[in-house]
């Protein structure tokens, strides 16, 4: 018998008829991943085509693609604007003394709180006095007693002159009290020092204030021996008023400050905070330092403050306006309006049916985000403060709270297909007209699609 012709078990296909079905199968499974690729990449060209269809309307200010593009506006004003320099500065006191001893013993007083305000020679500590008031009695009574003794010594000068006249003394005697009499003098003037260093090293017990300020934290306690010119002080007293800030600017900006300084006029100086949005104190200009500083090519300069609050505060970081002088009545937008292209500035301006125009101007001086504009726009004119760097001359847009479609400065919901403009016509001759022409002007105003019928005409 030929086994290769045998009958397999029942049920079973012959072994040629299984590998034929296994090809098929894999066939089917590589044609089902080709077409799954292949959709997978459609996926992805449609989403690519889908990103820069969107990027295509946005550019094009939504024309064609959903509408026209919602932007920010502010209305073109007029304000002063100051010209001014920035510079970054540091509140720096006038005065800060470190008060430290000048004698040597215990502290037996301490006479102000931590952070209180003092005025210049209250006191502040007490040193125990007794050994200095015991040095000052014992000079006193050395001076007493040579006193005591220069005025015999004078008597007897008197005395030794007579008998000199009388030839009752030789002259070598009388010389010899002279000398005496000197000596005596001298002895006082010594003994008068000694008295005068002894009450000087007494008052030194009585710590006082040497200026008008606050004080800061006590450096010692009461009972501490302290010693003469010790390098750790009592305590530390800042001047608070007034206040200076120490401020660098430029070289390049020199010749401007001098011109405004030589007029004859103190120049405004104005603290800021570190933000930039807080106005703490405003002073003027005090001195300019007397040369230029050859590593950073700056000139330092120094601003005093009335300080009467104790805004300003000892080593503060400051942020400096040094305001030469103040343009009025200046046509100003917000620093977000003004674009810079390759050869101009501009800004985008709304025209009454919602499309913007690109206007070329020249700006002026900065007032925090304030720009003053010389020339190009005209106060009352509205213009695109953000949204600016999508759109394009002439494109269309949509102020924010006004309904798509609307019109510019009518107020009114307008269906897509109207004509803006000649419904701005409209409801503006509505609005002048009364009786039988106003019931004609809005019915001519819904015929148009000006309004829609829920819109209150």
């Amino acid at each position: 018998m030929d086994f290769q012709d045998a009958p397999g078990p029942a049920g079973l296909a012959p072994t040629g008829s299984t590998d034929t079905e296994q090809e098929g199968r894999a066939a089917r499974h590589r044609r089902i991943a080709w077409i799954g690729l292949a959709l997978f990449a459609l996926l992805i060209a449609l989403a690519i085509y889908r990103h820069h269809a969107s990027t295509a309307a946005r550019m094009m200010g939504f024309k064609g693609f959903g509408g026209p593009m919602p932007v920010s506006v502010a209305q073109v004003g007029t304000a002063n604007v100051p010209v001014v320099i920035d510079a970054l500065g540091t509140v720096t006191p006038l005065a800060t003394v470190n008060v430290r001893p000048q004698v040597t013993g215990p502290i037996v007083r301490i006479a102000f709180q931590e952070g209180e305000t003092v005025r210049a020679g209250e006191l502040l500590a007490v040193i125990d006095p007794r050994p200095y008031q015991a040095a000052l009695d014992q000079a006193q009574g050395q001076l007493a007693r040579d006193e005591a003794a220069l005025g015999n010594a004078r008597v007897d000068l008197a005395r030794y002159k007579r008998l000199l006249a009388q030839d009752s003394i030789s002259a070598q005697t009388y010389a010899g009290q002279e000398a005496t009499v000197s000596q005596d003098e001298a002895q006082v003037e010594a003994d008068q020092a000694s008295v005068e260093t002894a009450r000087l090293n007494l008052s030194y017990c009585r710590i006082t204030s040497p200026v008008a300020g606050r004080v800061g934290l006590r450096q010692v306690d009461l009972g501490n021996l302290v010693e003469a010119n010790q390098t750790t002080p009592i305590v530390t007293v800042t001047q608070m008023q007034p206040m200076s800030v120490l401020f660098t600017v430029p070289e390049n900006d020199l010749t401007r400050i001098f011109k405004h300084a030589r007029a004859d006029r103190k120049l405004v100086v104005e603290a800021y905070s570190r933000d930039m949005r807080h106005l703490i104190a405003t002073g003027t200009l005090a001195s300019i330092d007397n040369q230029i500083s050859t590593t950073t090519g700056t000139l330092q300069m120094r601003a005093l403050f009335t300080n009467a609050h104790s805004d300003l505060y000892p080593d503060e970081f400051v942020n400096v306006k040094l305001v030469l002088d103040t343009l009025k009545n200046q046509i100003v937008v917000p620093g977000g309006a003004v674009q810079n292209g390759p050869s101009s500035t501009f800004v985008y301006v709304v025209e009454p049916n919602d499309t913007v125009k690109l206007r070329n101007i020249v700006t002026g001086p900065t007032d925090g985000n304030m720009i003053a504009v010389t020339s190009g726009l005209t106060a009352g004119e509205t213009v695109v403060t953000d949204g600016a760097d999508q759109l394009r001359n002439g494109a269309h847009v949509r102020i924010p709270g006004q309904k798509p479609g609307a019109a510019a400065g009518t107020g009114a919901a307008v269906h897509p297909g109207a004509d803006p403009a000649r419904c701005a016509r409209l409801a503006e001759a509505r609005r002048k007209a009364s009786g039988t022409k106003a019931k004609f002007l809005t019915r001519a105003y819904e015929r148009l699609g000006c309004a829609r019928p829920d819109a209150k005409s």
